[in-house]
């Protein structure tokens, strides 16, 4: 088999192709961003409820406010996140697992892009509350720090989950859904998004992770690798001293 119509090159196709389309193709975060687009009357309604009550849980308690600028920039923030992901894809080169490397950075780049370029399409205002607590540029829909959350704990789940014991696999699982969980709480409680900007930016992340790693399960499957699921992680074989075959080669 040569390495032009190869595997690797089918990889690299499905991959570049699935990334560009995830936004579109999308359909939960499709409905999100029509419902926002619309300003239909019940979200509105919603986004508006929840951010009154969260700004007055947090007015008049700088240090409460504090504590979740401190959880949204520094332990949730992107740049912590986006630090992960690269230090994990660092350990995958050092792996030889190059393929699971490309995706974990192609995953994490595209959904930063397409949540930039999602933002700048709706050009959403963020919420202007009464004596606000917080303040962040740009755009509001969808939230980048919930997109990214979702992106970068996905990414490092599915990457690391072999590593664990299966009787500890659950406690990943669990940390990865407080941080994406926890962010989106912190944005809203600080006044800087609604809550339809958390839910679109949780949409779209999902969106593009599941895009890039069904590409990815192609590439095994053209090797003639088993399915994977989600529990199991990307690539289960990250556990052994050489995960992944060379270049243009196929398991039979």
């Amino acid at each position: 088999m040569n390495r032009r119509g190869g595997p690797d090159a089918r990889f690299g196709a499905r991959l570049a192709v699935t990334s560009a389309a995830t936004a579109l193709a999308a359909v939960p975060f499709s409905l999100a961003l029509v419902l926002v687009e619309s300003g239909w009357a019940p979200l509105h309604r919603l986004d508006q409820g929840a951010a009154e009550r969260l700004h007055r849980s947090v007015l008049g308690h700088p240090a409460w406010v504090r504590v979740l600028e401190f959880l949204t920039q520094v332990v949730w923030g992107p740049l912590t996140m986006r630090l992960l992901v690269a230090a994990a894809v660092v350990w995958l080169l050092r792996r030889r697992a190059l393929r699971l490397a490309a995706w974990a950075a192609c995953t994490t780049t595209v959904g930063g892009l397409v949540g930039l370029l999602a933002k700048n399409a709706v050009e959403r205002a963020r919420p202007h509350l009464p004596d606000p607590v917080a303040h962040a540029p740009g755009f509001s829909f969808p939230s980048g720090h919930a997109m990214t959350a979702t992106t970068s704990c996905a990414v490092l789940l599915l990457v690391l989950i072999p590593l664990v014991p299966r009787a500890w696999r659950p406690l990943p699982w669990v940390l990865a859904a407080a941080s994406v969980i926890g962010v989106g709480f912190t944005r809203v409680a600080l006044g800087v998004h609604w809550v339809s900007d958390v839910v679109g930016g949780w949409l779209l992340g999902l969106a593009v992770v599941t895009a890039t790693a069904f590409a990815f399960e192609a590439w095994r499957s053209d090797i003639g690798r088993p399915r994977t699921t989600p529990a199991q992680g990307l690539e289960p074989e990250i556990v052994t001293a050489d995960p992944e075959p060379p270049a243009g080669t196929t398991q039979r």
